[in-house]
C-alpha cells in the first residue's frame, strides 16, 4: 500500500502533468487546495472546504476553490456526487479503495461501503467489452436511527 506522503507527491505530479499539458498556471493556491484536499478524509462540499481552510489560515477565494475543484474533477483526482440533495459532494479520488454509499432518505446521512465483492459482479459476462476503471454506487433507504425514531413515534402515538 502506498503511505499518504507519496500519494500526495504522485497526485501533484499528476496535476502538474495535467495543469502542463492545459496550459494553465501552477499556482502556490491550486497546489494547497489539492494538497489539503489530500490530507482529509471523506466527503466534502465547497463551503466545508472554504471553512475548513479558512481555519487552517490558508488565504483562498471561494472562486479559487470552484475553479481549483472544476480542474481537479477534469483531471480525475476529485469525484463529485450528488446524494440526492442541492450540494455536491466531493472526496479524493486517487488510490480510493472502491466503496459505494448508503443515503438515508430521512436524515441525509451518507456512510461509505468498502467493496465486499461488487466489482465481480458487475464485470460479469455481459460486460466484456467494456473495461472498467472505477464505479459509483448509491444506495437509498431509512438509518437504523431514523427507523427507530419512526418506531418510538409511531409508539407514542398509540
Amino acid at each position: 500500500m502506498v503511505d499518504k506522503d507519496n500519494i500526495k507527491q504522485i497526485v501533484k505530479e499528476k496535476f502538474t502533468e495535467y495543469l502542463t499539458e492545459k496550459g494553465l498556471r501552477k499556482t502556490q493556491e491550486r497546489f494547497a487546495i489539492l494538497d489539503y484536499i489530500y490530507s482529509s478524509e471523506g466527503h466534502f462540499d465547497m463551503e466545508m472546504l472554504y471553512e475548513s481552510m479558512s481555519r487552517q489560515h490558508f488565504r483562498v477565494s471561494r472562486a479559487t476553490i470552484y475553479n481549483t475543484i472544476e480542474l481537479l474533477l477534469d483531471c480525475h483526482l476529485v469525484l463529485k456526487h450528488q446524494f440526492g440533495k442541492n450540494t455536491s459532494y466531493y472526496e479524493k479520488n486517487y488510490n480510493s479503495d472502491n466503496h459505494y454509499h448508503s443515503i438515508c432518505t430521512e436524515c441525509g446521512m451518507v456512510q461509505e461501503i468498502k467493496d465486499t465483492g461488487i466489482r465481480e459482479i458487475i464485470q460479469s459476462e455481459k460486460m466484456k467489452k467494456f473495461r472498467m476503471t472505477h464505479y459509483c454506487l448509491y444506495m437509498y433507504g431509512i438509518c437504523t436511527n431514523c427507523e427507530n425514531a419512526k418506531k418510538s413515534k409511531n409508539n407514542n402515538n398509540v
